[in-house]
């Protein structure tokens, strides 16, 4: 009889650990005969643990391995064989008891064959079996070893368009030049903060703010020079604010605050902390030759009770007209609404 394993691309290769000369030479024989390999060649047989050590062990497809050997137990075997090479071992052994089978199989050995009765007629078919589960565990290995590659994979990749999508979002929403909010989430935020201030009661200030004779030192200095005017001016209105404040780049020299839970009163001091802050950094900055200068336009929902948010915003860019005539401290809206208007939200 010849047999050749299915999946196989050849005859296997197995080594025989056996200190029996007789019993050797029977597996011998029965492999031979069955794999159609009457030289040999691609079984090995040795007689001592020591001998199997010193073997190529990675070029063998499957060991079949007795249990007691004269120089070494064949547990003691198992374990260094299989601490150099992974491979499927069978025990073969005459040692006819369940603790021996359990202990070598925890151990790492895939079968267990008592020599009795025509064990030796089973034995290929065990090889053949043991040596294609355990391909198959190899090759399930690198299936779970490939999935957990392209999950960490996967992992980052939506890392990275998670960031990708942050980074588009700031900028949809950001002005690219300071860093404030653009004007058009400044109107989303404007409706959001002027819906809940009128839900919940509380105070709204608005402060429309623009620079002093900003196209004189465009004209005067270059455009380069203007840029970091503006930029200057964002930091300075940035590092005043609180967190839940709202700051924008209103266009051009124009910038634009939302305070919310802020009277008026306190508005205009934040406004000419901002002024005065702003004369300062920009004195210190080489090049530039002169103090800028802000002048700031404030209004609120207590004070001017606008009837929207359009309204709030119009109310305090009027004031900041009045501001540009006066050149000095920032200036509070006037309400323009009729005396009989009602409060907003009511």
């Amino acid at each position: 009889m010849s047999a050749e394993a299915p999946g196989y691309t050849s005859k296997p290769k197995i080594l025989i650990v056996e200190d029996d000369d007789d019993q050797r030479n029977l597996l011998c024989e029965a492999l031979s005969v069955y794999y159609d390999d009457p030289q040999g060649r691609n079984i090995a047989a040795v007689g001592s643990g020591a001998a199997c050590l010193a073997a190529k062990l990675e070029s063998f497809d499957v060991l079949l391995l007795d249990y007691h050997l004269q120089d070494m137990p064949g547990l003691t075997l198992l374990e260094k064989a299989l601490a150099r090479v992974d491979l499927p071992v069978i025990f073969v052994t005459s040692e006819n008891n369940c603790t021996a089978m359990a202990e070598a199989i925890q151990r790492g050995a895939m079968d267990y064959v008592v020599k009795l009765g025509d064990y030796l007629f089973t034995i290929p078919v065990l090889v053949d079996k043991n040596i294609r589960l355990h391909r198959m565990k190899k090759e399930n290995e690198r299936h779970q070893r490939d999935h957990q590659a392209m999950l960490s994979e996967l992992r980052v990749k939506n890392t990275q368009l998670q960031e990708t999508l942050e980074q588009v979002k700031t900028m949809a929403i950001t002005d690219h030049l300071t860093g404030l909010a653009n004007r058009r989430y400044f109107a989303e935020l404007l409706e959001k903060h002027f819906s809940q201030a009128c839900r919940y009661g509380f105070d709204l200030t608005c402060c429309m703010c623009d620079l002093d004779d900003y196209k004189r030192i465009n004209d005067a200095l270059g455009h380069q020079i203007g840029d970091q005017v503006l930029v200057i001016a964002a930091e300075v209105i940035r590092s005043s604010l609180r967190s839940s404040d709202v700051a924008a780049r209103y266009g051009g020299d124009e910038f634009v605050l939302l305070l919310p839970h802020t009277s008026i009163e306190r508005g205009l001091a934040a406004g000419e902390r901002i002024r005065q802050q702003l004369a300062t950094e920009s004195a210190r900055k080489d090049g530039l030759g002169r103090i800028v200068t802000m002048s700031v336009g404030v209004a609120s929902l207590e004070a001017n009770r606008p009837p929207n948010p359009d309204a709030l915003l119009s109310m305090a860019d009027r004031a900041l007209y009045v501001a540009k005539e006066r050149r000095d401290t920032p200036v509070m809206a006037f309400s323009f609404l009729p005396d009989t208007a009602q409060p907003a939200g009511k």
